[in-house]
């Protein structure tokens, strides 16, 4: 799994106002990384994935997180790269993780419109599919109805 783009304003706001961007005027462009690499962590570390030694970088001026560790599994190595990846702020995900060789999902970018059941109808040809969906994107989803425009999911394969 290499790097994933994600849209740099849509997801969780997680850092207040313009903390996350390293290129603030004023702002010592270290101590923002830092404190948004924290609070990604710790949003991470809240959807207990059980992943060992992680460690976040974020680079304000690119919107790019970089994760490094060690995930239990294939599922939980996607499931962070979407936890950081829909942050606001946040363009890239690079996750260096390690985990054990599996399949890798595919991914859908929810547009205006989109539910949960559509997006199981285009890729399982099945609308009463979507709780594979909903499953597959917990703790990050915490009700099937609750997806947003340009929020990143991912499709497992079943």
């Amino acid at each position: 799994m290499g790097l994933l783009s994600f849209i740099k304003e849509a997801g969780e706001k997680l850092f207040g106002g313009s903390s996350a961007q390293a290129a603030t005027p004023g702002a010592n462009p270290a101590d923002a990384n830092a404190a948004a690499s924290a609070a990604i962590k710790t949003y991470i570390d809240k959807q207990n994935l059980g992943i060992g030694n992680l460690a976040v970088q974020f680079d304000g001026a690119a919107g790019k997180v970089t994760l490094q560790g060690d995930a239990p599994s294939q599922e939980a190595k996607e499931k962070a790269s979407l936890a950081a990846g829909n942050v606001s702020g946040v363009v890239s995900v690079e996750n260096q993780l390690n985990a054990p060789a599996a399949d890798e999902a595919q991914y859908h970018d929810v547009a205006k419109g989109d539910t949960l059941s559509a997006i199981s109808k285009k890729y399982y040809g099945d609308a009463n599919k979507y709780n594979a969906i909903f499953e597959a994107n917990k703790p990050m989803l915490s009700h099937p109805d609750k997806i947003y425009p340009g929020q990143k999911l991912r499709i497992p394969k079943l």
